[in-house]
């Protein structure tokens, strides 16, 4: 059984997901609405209120990283993309290539945002810190106009970025 909740956030309102084992989605606004039969919605879901606290303290200013129970199901790929973009730091960025190469070859960098593409789990898991081999913005889930509102958020202004690309 999964259980939803809404919450408001900078970006929109944002839907977060949990199953029994943690935190398994978060869905960005303009990415649709999630349709599962074995979702209900529990605004009190301990799980959920604490994401929500968390998500609410990154939009402030005052988390830079978060500290929740996950449940992510994916590949085995997937999960080790998914393992290193959390380990890009709040504000700054890294191409597709530099964490390619970190996995063994910069051949796998299409791989690697085809893995950030489904990611189920944006702003905790910060796909959005990928920036093409120049620094500019490509593909993000929930569109480049929101990708460009983090990373500001973060403190990178697109000017900067790349000398941030640099990890």
């Amino acid at each position: 059984m999964l259980s939803a909740a809404e919450i408001p956030s900078p970006l929109g309102r944002l839907i977060l997901m949990a199953d029994d084992q943690g935190l398994c989605r978060i869905v960005l606004p303009g990415c649709g609405p999630v349709r599962d039969h074995r979702t209900i919605a529990i605004a009190d879901h301990p799980l959920l209120a604490e994401a929500g606290r968390q998500i609410g303290q990154y939009f402030a200013g005052s988390r830079t990283a978060f500290q929740l129970r996950l449940s992510i199901a994916g590949t085995e790929f997937q999960r080790a993309v998914w393992r290193l973009l959390t380990r890009i730091p709040y504000g700054t960025t890294k191409s597709y290539g530099a964490l390619a190469r970190e996995l063994g070859g910069v051949g796998k960098a299409r791989a690697v945002g085809a893995a950030a593409h489904a990611n189920p789990l944006p702003l905790v898991i910060p796909c959005h810190r990928l920036v093409g081999a120049d620094g500019s913005l490509t593909g993000f889930a929930g569109g480049l106009e929101l990708k460009r509102q983090l990373l500001r958020h973060e403190g990178i202004p697109e000017a900067n970025r790349k000398r941030q690309r640099k990890l």
